[in-house]
């Protein structure tokens, strides 16, 4: 690690559950993703791009919870504006292994 983060630093990063609602390949990034829609309930639907394609099939994360920071500002990344980062683990081979709760979790709810 190249830096210490203070408490108050880490309050500021918003985590939170929400369900994987559509997915469709982002054919105009540069590297292989997809557009994902996630539902944080009260929270409301947010827009991301994910570079998930070696572990994943659109068709088989709908429907899963993920763990997404959601204060980040948007981020146009080609012609699509992300709205939340989703968060996962660098596998060996660089893909990236989704984090996910244990077990189903009302959407929004925050990550302490």
């Amino acid at each position: 690690m190249d830096s210490t983060l203070t408490w108050q630093d880490f309050e500021k990063v918003e985590m939170r559950i929400g369900t994987i609602i559509s997915a469709e390949v982002f054919k105009e990034a540069r590297n292989p993703a997809y557009k994902i829609v996630i539902d944080f309930g009260a929270l409301g639907k947010r827009k991301t791009s994910a570079q998930i394609t070696k572990l994943y099939s659109c068709e088989e994360i709908i429907g899963q919870q993920v763990v997404a920071v959601v204060n980040f500002p948007a981020k146009q990344i080609a012609n699509f504006m992300s709205e939340c980062l989703v968060l996962g683990g660098l596998g060996e081979d660089k893909e990236v292994i989704l984090l996910q709760p244990e077990r189903k979790v009302e959407n929004g709810t925050k990550i302490a």
